[in-house]
Protein backbone atom coordinates (compact mmCIF):
# COMPACT_ATOMS: atom_id res chain seq x y z
CA UNK A 1 0.00 0.00 0.00
CA UNK A 2 1.00 3.56 -0.65
CA UNK A 3 3.13 5.20 2.19
CA UNK A 4 0.25 6.89 4.45
CA UNK A 5 1.26 6.05 7.86
CA UNK A 6 0.35 9.33 9.78
CA UNK A 7 -2.52 10.05 8.13
CA UNK A 8 -6.31 11.11 9.63
CA UNK A 9 -8.98 9.69 7.81
CA UNK A 10 -12.56 10.36 8.96
CA UNK A 11 -15.05 7.53 7.50
CA UNK A 12 -18.88 7.15 7.49
CA UNK A 13 -20.37 4.00 7.15
CA UNK A 14 -24.22 2.62 7.64
CA UNK A 15 -24.54 -0.36 9.93
CA UNK A 16 -26.71 -2.61 7.71
CA UNK A 17 -25.54 -5.08 5.31
CA UNK A 18 -22.53 -4.61 2.77
CA UNK A 19 -21.75 -1.40 3.29
CA UNK A 20 -20.76 -2.12 6.97
CA UNK A 21 -18.70 -5.04 5.64
CA UNK A 22 -16.54 -2.77 2.52
CA UNK A 23 -16.09 0.32 5.67
CA UNK A 24 -15.10 -2.40 8.43
CA UNK A 25 -12.68 -4.22 5.71
CA UNK A 26 -11.45 -1.38 4.51
CA UNK A 27 -10.74 0.61 7.63
CA UNK A 28 -8.67 -2.25 9.13
CA UNK A 29 -6.85 -2.38 6.23
CA UNK A 30 -6.16 1.22 6.12
CA UNK A 31 -5.14 1.25 10.24
CA UNK A 32 -3.28 -1.67 9.79
CA UNK A 33 -0.70 0.59 7.70
CA UNK A 34 -0.70 3.11 9.71
CA UNK A 35 -3.30 5.57 9.10
CA UNK A 36 -5.79 7.33 11.87
CA UNK A 37 -9.09 6.01 11.10
CA UNK A 38 -12.22 7.25 12.82
CA UNK A 39 -15.11 5.39 12.01
CA UNK A 40 -18.84 7.15 12.22
CA UNK A 41 -21.70 5.11 11.79
CA UNK A 42 -24.95 6.25 10.79
CA UNK A 43 -26.93 4.20 13.46
CA UNK A 44 -26.19 2.60 16.37
CA UNK A 45 -23.89 -0.82 15.98
CA UNK A 46 -26.30 -3.93 16.25
CA UNK A 47 -24.60 -5.66 18.37
CA UNK A 48 -21.23 -7.71 19.38
CA UNK A 49 -21.51 -9.60 16.25
CA UNK A 50 -21.00 -6.63 14.12
CA UNK A 51 -18.57 -4.90 16.97
CA UNK A 52 -16.05 -8.27 15.50
CA UNK A 53 -15.81 -7.13 12.34
CA UNK A 54 -14.17 -4.13 13.83
CA UNK A 55 -10.22 -3.70 13.91
CA UNK A 56 -9.16 -3.02 17.36
CA UNK A 57 -6.82 -0.05 15.91
CA UNK A 58 -10.10 1.55 14.36
CA UNK A 59 -11.40 4.16 16.21
CA UNK A 60 -15.59 3.97 16.72
CA UNK A 61 -17.50 6.77 16.75
CA UNK A 62 -21.57 6.04 16.89
CA UNK A 63 -23.88 8.51 15.89
CA UNK A 64 -27.80 8.37 15.80
CA UNK A 65 -27.62 10.45 12.62
CA UNK A 66 -30.54 9.11 9.67
CA UNK A 67 -29.23 7.84 5.81
CA UNK A 68 -30.46 10.03 3.19
CA UNK A 69 -33.07 7.53 2.29
CA UNK A 70 -33.79 7.19 5.49
CA UNK A 71 -34.94 11.11 5.54
CA UNK A 72 -35.64 12.06 1.97
CA UNK A 73 -36.90 15.13 3.75
CA UNK A 74 -33.88 16.19 4.88
CA UNK A 75 -35.31 16.75 8.67
CA UNK A 76 -32.39 15.36 10.05
CA UNK A 77 -29.54 17.46 8.10
CA UNK A 78 -29.01 20.41 10.62
CA UNK A 79 -28.26 17.96 13.20
CA UNK A 80 -26.02 16.01 11.13
CA UNK A 81 -24.52 19.56 10.04
CA UNK A 82 -23.87 19.90 13.64
CA UNK A 83 -22.20 16.78 14.58
CA UNK A 84 -20.02 16.52 11.46
CA UNK A 85 -18.64 20.11 11.95
CA UNK A 86 -18.01 19.56 15.53
CA UNK A 87 -15.94 16.17 14.76
CA UNK A 88 -14.20 17.85 12.09
CA UNK A 89 -13.26 20.55 14.50
CA UNK A 90 -12.34 18.17 16.93
CA UNK A 91 -10.34 15.56 14.74
CA UNK A 92 -8.91 17.47 12.05
CA UNK A 93 -9.30 14.42 9.58
CA UNK A 94 -6.82 14.81 6.51
CA UNK A 95 -9.39 13.26 4.13
CA UNK A 96 -12.85 12.18 4.39
CA UNK A 97 -14.34 9.54 3.03
CA UNK A 98 -18.20 9.11 2.98
CA UNK A 99 -19.97 5.71 1.96
CA UNK A 100 -23.21 7.99 1.40
CA UNK A 101 -23.68 10.93 -0.62
CA UNK A 102 -25.12 13.69 1.60
CA UNK A 103 -22.66 14.75 3.85
CA UNK A 104 -20.33 15.54 0.85
CA UNK A 105 -22.11 18.96 0.67
CA UNK A 106 -20.97 20.34 4.66
CA UNK A 107 -18.13 22.40 5.00
CA UNK A 108 -15.12 20.00 5.37
CA UNK A 109 -12.41 21.83 4.78
CA UNK A 110 -10.16 18.96 3.38
CA UNK A 111 -10.26 16.76 -0.14
CA UNK A 112 -14.01 14.33 0.57
CA UNK A 113 -14.20 11.42 -1.28
CA UNK A 114 -17.58 9.58 -1.89
CA UNK A 115 -18.24 6.00 -2.25
CA UNK A 116 -21.15 5.17 -4.01
CA UNK A 117 -23.10 1.89 -2.98
CA UNK A 118 -26.09 2.25 -4.33
CA UNK A 119 -29.05 4.94 -4.73
CA UNK A 120 -32.86 4.88 -4.61
CA UNK A 121 -33.40 6.05 -8.45
CA UNK A 122 -31.12 3.52 -9.66
CA UNK A 123 -32.95 0.81 -7.51
CA UNK A 124 -36.57 1.99 -9.04
CA UNK A 125 -35.34 2.01 -12.27
CA UNK A 126 -34.15 -1.63 -12.35
CA UNK A 127 -36.80 -2.92 -10.13
CA UNK A 128 -39.34 -0.87 -12.67
CA UNK A 129 -41.10 0.53 -9.31
CA UNK A 130 -40.30 4.87 -9.72
CA UNK A 131 -43.65 6.60 -9.69
CA UNK A 132 -42.99 7.77 -5.77
CA UNK A 133 -39.50 9.42 -6.61
CA UNK A 134 -42.22 12.34 -8.44
CA UNK A 135 -42.90 13.07 -4.74
CA UNK A 136 -41.23 16.25 -3.72
CA UNK A 137 -39.46 14.41 -0.65
CA UNK A 138 -38.14 11.99 -3.39
CA UNK A 139 -36.90 14.98 -5.46
CA UNK A 140 -35.44 16.18 -2.87
CA UNK A 141 -33.33 13.29 -1.85
CA UNK A 142 -32.54 13.32 -5.47
CA UNK A 143 -31.10 17.12 -5.15
CA UNK A 144 -29.07 16.18 -2.47
CA UNK A 145 -27.43 13.07 -3.84
CA UNK A 146 -26.52 15.40 -6.92
CA UNK A 147 -25.29 18.06 -4.67
CA UNK A 148 -22.67 15.57 -2.86
CA UNK A 149 -21.45 14.23 -5.58
CA UNK A 150 -20.77 17.81 -6.99
CA UNK A 151 -19.29 18.59 -4.15
CA UNK A 152 -16.68 15.58 -3.59
CA UNK A 153 -13.34 15.75 -4.73
CA UNK A 154 -13.80 12.48 -6.09
CA UNK A 155 -16.58 9.49 -6.18
CA UNK A 156 -16.18 6.20 -6.43
CA UNK A 157 -18.29 2.98 -7.55
CA UNK A 158 -17.68 -0.46 -6.78
CA UNK A 159 -18.46 -1.54 -10.91
CA UNK A 160 -18.07 0.14 -13.97
CA UNK A 161 -21.90 -0.70 -14.72
CA UNK A 162 -22.66 1.25 -11.63
CA UNK A 163 -20.42 4.37 -12.62
CA UNK A 164 -22.39 4.61 -15.52
CA UNK A 165 -25.66 4.65 -13.85
CA UNK A 166 -24.75 7.52 -11.48
CA UNK A 167 -23.17 9.11 -14.05
CA UNK A 168 -26.05 9.39 -16.15
CA UNK A 169 -28.72 9.60 -13.16
CA UNK A 170 -26.86 12.83 -11.85
CA UNK A 171 -24.48 14.20 -14.00
CA UNK A 172 -21.58 14.83 -10.82
CA UNK A 173 -19.18 17.73 -11.98
CA UNK A 174 -16.32 15.83 -9.38
CA UNK A 175 -14.75 12.75 -11.17
CA UNK A 176 -15.38 9.54 -10.51
CA UNK A 177 -13.36 6.53 -10.48
CA UNK A 178 -14.23 2.45 -10.89
CA UNK A 179 -12.63 0.66 -7.62
CA UNK A 180 -13.87 -3.12 -7.54
CA UNK A 181 -14.84 -4.16 -3.60
CA UNK A 182 -12.68 -6.83 -2.24
CA UNK A 183 -12.48 -8.65 0.32
CA UNK A 184 -9.56 -10.63 2.90
CA UNK A 185 -8.10 -14.05 1.85
CA UNK A 186 -10.51 -16.60 3.43
CA UNK A 187 -8.64 -19.24 5.58
CA UNK A 188 -9.45 -22.56 7.10
CA UNK A 189 -10.03 -26.05 6.51
CA UNK A 190 -11.85 -27.12 3.40
CA UNK A 191 -15.41 -28.29 4.19
CA UNK A 192 -16.98 -31.01 2.33
CA UNK A 193 -19.61 -29.25 0.02
CA UNK A 194 -23.83 -30.51 1.06
CA UNK A 195 -26.41 -30.79 -1.31
CA UNK A 196 -28.75 -27.47 -0.97
CA UNK A 197 -28.77 -24.07 -2.47
CA UNK A 198 -27.84 -20.87 -0.45
CA UNK A 199 -29.03 -17.41 -1.32
CA UNK A 200 -28.92 -14.05 1.40
CA UNK A 201 -30.89 -11.11 1.10
CA UNK A 202 -34.17 -9.31 2.56
CA UNK A 203 -37.20 -11.37 1.11
CA UNK A 204 -38.60 -7.89 1.32
CA UNK A 205 -36.04 -6.08 -1.28
CA UNK A 206 -37.52 -5.99 -5.17
CA UNK A 207 -34.36 -6.02 -5.56
CA UNK A 208 -32.81 -9.02 -4.82
CA UNK A 209 -35.97 -11.20 -6.27
CA UNK A 210 -35.89 -13.54 -3.74
CA UNK A 211 -39.18 -14.53 -3.89
CA UNK A 212 -38.42 -15.65 -7.01
CA UNK A 213 -36.91 -18.92 -5.26
CA UNK A 214 -40.30 -19.93 -4.26
CA UNK A 215 -41.43 -20.25 -7.63
CA UNK A 216 -39.18 -23.06 -8.35
CA UNK A 217 -38.42 -24.50 -4.72
CA UNK A 218 -40.96 -27.39 -4.83
CA UNK A 219 -39.67 -28.84 -8.12
CA UNK A 220 -35.42 -29.04 -6.94
CA UNK A 221 -34.18 -32.15 -5.08
CA UNK A 222 -32.15 -29.91 -2.99
CA UNK A 223 -33.36 -27.52 -0.20
CA UNK A 224 -33.11 -24.15 -0.43
CA UNK A 225 -31.66 -21.98 2.26
CA UNK A 226 -32.30 -18.17 2.57
CA UNK A 227 -30.32 -15.85 4.92
CA UNK A 228 -31.63 -12.52 5.83
CA UNK A 229 -34.43 -10.93 7.38
CA UNK A 230 -37.39 -12.30 6.47
CA UNK A 231 -40.58 -9.87 8.08
CA UNK A 232 -43.71 -10.77 6.57
CA UNK A 233 -42.41 -12.78 3.77
CA UNK A 234 -43.29 -16.27 4.84
CA UNK A 235 -46.51 -16.47 3.42
CA UNK A 236 -45.19 -15.99 -0.08
CA UNK A 237 -41.89 -18.53 0.09
CA UNK A 238 -43.35 -21.70 0.78
CA UNK A 239 -40.98 -24.60 0.59
CA UNK A 240 -37.97 -22.21 1.22
CA UNK A 241 -36.00 -22.54 4.08
CA UNK A 242 -36.16 -19.26 5.86
CA UNK A 243 -33.25 -18.64 7.68
CA UNK A 244 -33.58 -15.19 9.14
CA UNK A 245 -31.12 -12.66 10.57
CA UNK A 246 -27.54 -14.32 10.43
CA UNK A 247 -24.24 -13.08 11.84
CA UNK A 248 -21.24 -12.60 9.25
CA UNK A 249 -19.50 -15.46 11.24
CA UNK A 250 -22.97 -17.97 10.91
CA UNK A 251 -23.32 -16.93 7.15
CA UNK A 252 -19.63 -17.28 6.38
CA UNK A 253 -20.04 -21.15 8.03
CA UNK A 254 -23.19 -21.41 5.50
CA UNK A 255 -21.44 -20.76 2.40
CA UNK A 256 -18.71 -23.19 3.41
CA UNK A 257 -20.74 -25.45 3.18
CA UNK A 258 -23.37 -24.65 0.60
CA UNK A 259 -22.71 -26.34 -2.71
CA UNK A 260 -24.51 -23.39 -5.21
CA UNK A 261 -24.93 -20.07 -4.23
CA UNK A 262 -27.91 -17.81 -6.05
CA UNK A 263 -28.71 -14.72 -6.59
CA UNK A 264 -31.94 -13.71 -9.22
CA UNK A 265 -31.25 -9.93 -8.34
CA UNK A 266 -32.86 -7.31 -10.53
CA UNK A 267 -30.34 -4.82 -9.55
CA UNK A 268 -26.92 -5.47 -7.16
CA UNK A 269 -24.28 -2.38 -7.81
CA UNK A 270 -21.96 -5.24 -6.43
CA UNK A 271 -23.11 -7.95 -5.00
CA UNK A 272 -20.28 -8.75 -1.77
CA UNK A 273 -22.57 -11.61 -0.78
CA UNK A 274 -21.63 -12.94 -3.99
CA UNK A 275 -17.84 -11.98 -3.71
CA UNK A 276 -18.23 -14.33 -0.24
CA UNK A 277 -19.76 -17.40 -1.51
CA UNK A 278 -17.36 -17.67 -4.25
CA UNK A 279 -14.20 -17.27 -2.33
CA UNK A 280 -16.15 -19.92 -0.57
CA UNK A 281 -15.93 -22.50 -3.36
CA UNK A 282 -20.01 -22.15 -4.25
CA UNK A 283 -21.01 -22.88 -8.11
CA UNK A 284 -22.76 -19.65 -8.62
CA UNK A 285 -25.95 -18.88 -10.66
CA UNK A 286 -26.90 -15.14 -10.97
CA UNK A 287 -29.02 -13.09 -12.78
CA UNK A 288 -28.09 -12.08 -15.86
CA UNK A 289 -27.55 -8.12 -15.16
CA UNK A 290 -24.61 -6.13 -16.69
CA UNK A 291 -22.31 -5.74 -13.06
CA UNK A 292 -23.10 -9.99 -12.81
CA UNK A 293 -21.57 -10.24 -16.08
CA UNK A 294 -19.30 -7.61 -15.38
CA UNK A 295 -17.44 -9.46 -12.10
CA UNK A 296 -18.01 -12.77 -13.08
CA UNK A 297 -18.70 -13.55 -16.94
CA UNK A 298 -17.17 -17.20 -17.76
CA UNK A 299 -17.20 -18.06 -13.83
CA UNK A 300 -20.92 -18.38 -12.94
CA UNK A 301 -24.12 -19.95 -14.90
CA UNK A 302 -26.58 -16.75 -15.87
CA UNK A 303 -30.42 -16.55 -16.19
CA UNK A 304 -32.65 -13.71 -16.76
CA UNK A 305 -34.08 -11.99 -13.83
CA UNK A 306 -37.50 -12.92 -14.12
CA UNK A 307 -37.35 -16.07 -16.01
CA UNK A 308 -38.12 -18.43 -13.75
CA UNK A 309 -38.39 -21.80 -15.52
CA UNK A 310 -35.04 -20.99 -16.60
CA UNK A 311 -34.03 -20.49 -13.08
CA UNK A 312 -35.89 -23.89 -12.01
CA UNK A 313 -33.85 -25.54 -15.15
CA UNK A 314 -30.66 -24.30 -14.20
CA UNK A 315 -30.81 -25.04 -10.40
CA UNK A 316 -32.39 -28.92 -11.41
CA UNK A 317 -29.43 -29.07 -13.93
CA UNK A 318 -26.58 -28.21 -11.04
CA UNK A 319 -28.25 -30.40 -8.66
CA UNK A 320 -27.89 -33.10 -10.92
CA UNK A 321 -24.67 -32.54 -12.75
CA UNK A 322 -21.75 -33.11 -9.88
CA UNK A 323 -19.01 -32.47 -12.48
CA UNK A 324 -20.49 -29.42 -13.37
CA UNK A 325 -20.76 -28.43 -10.04
CA UNK A 326 -17.18 -29.15 -9.87
CA UNK A 327 -16.02 -27.39 -12.62
CA UNK A 328 -18.16 -23.98 -11.54
CA UNK A 329 -16.83 -24.33 -7.79
CA UNK A 330 -13.57 -23.96 -8.94
CA UNK A 331 -13.67 -21.51 -11.51
CA UNK A 332 -15.90 -18.88 -8.87
CA UNK A 333 -13.03 -19.69 -6.48
CA UNK A 334 -10.67 -18.63 -8.98
CA UNK A 335 -12.17 -16.03 -9.86
CA UNK A 336 -12.77 -14.48 -6.74
CA UNK A 337 -9.16 -14.02 -6.04
CA UNK A 338 -9.59 -11.46 -8.68
CA UNK A 339 -11.38 -8.94 -5.81
CA UNK A 340 -9.03 -8.82 -2.93
CA UNK A 341 -9.27 -6.34 0.07
CA UNK A 342 -5.22 -5.34 -0.73
CA UNK A 343 -5.97 -4.38 -4.22
CA UNK A 344 -9.17 -2.13 -2.90
CA UNK A 345 -7.26 -0.53 -0.38
CA UNK A 346 -4.24 -0.15 -2.51
CA UNK A 347 -6.31 1.58 -4.80
CA UNK A 348 -7.99 3.86 -2.73
CA UNK A 349 -4.72 4.87 -0.83
CA UNK A 350 -3.50 5.65 -4.38
CA UNK A 351 -7.02 8.05 -4.91
CA UNK A 352 -6.60 9.21 -1.38
CA UNK A 353 -2.28 10.45 -2.29
CA UNK A 354 -3.58 11.76 -5.30
CA UNK A 355 -6.22 14.06 -3.85
CA UNK A 356 -4.06 15.33 -0.80
CA UNK A 357 -1.57 16.18 -3.97
CA UNK A 358 -4.01 17.92 -6.05
CA UNK A 359 -4.29 22.04 -6.12
CA UNK A 360 -7.72 21.81 -7.70
CA UNK A 361 -10.49 19.38 -8.86
CA UNK A 362 -9.38 19.91 -12.79
CA UNK A 363 -5.60 18.32 -11.57
CA UNK A 364 -7.48 15.18 -10.43
CA UNK A 365 -9.71 14.88 -14.13
CA UNK A 366 -6.65 13.43 -15.27
CA UNK A 367 -6.89 10.60 -13.58
CA UNK A 368 -10.19 10.09 -13.07
CA UNK A 369 -10.84 6.69 -15.11
CA UNK A 370 -11.16 3.57 -14.04
CA UNK A 371 -8.92 2.35 -10.95
CA UNK A 372 -10.16 -1.53 -11.24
Amino acid sequence: MMHLAGLSILMTADTVGGVWTFATALSGALAASGVNVHLVTQGPVAGPEQRSMLAPSVHLIESPLALEWQDPDGSDVAAARRFFAELQARLAPDIVHLNGFREAAFAWGCPVVVSAHSCVNSWAIACNDGAWLSEPRWRRYTESVSLGLDRAHAWVCPTRTFYNSVRDLYRPCSPGHVVWNGIASKVGTAIQKENFVLAAGRMWDAAKNLSALAQVSDEIAWRIRVAGPAADAAACCEGIELLGPVSHVELDCLMQRAAVYVSPARYEPFGLAVLEAASRGCALVLSDIPTFRELWDGAALFVEANDVAALRACLTRLAADAAMRAFLQQAALLRSRRYTLRKMADRYAALYHNLLGADTKADLTLAAEVMA
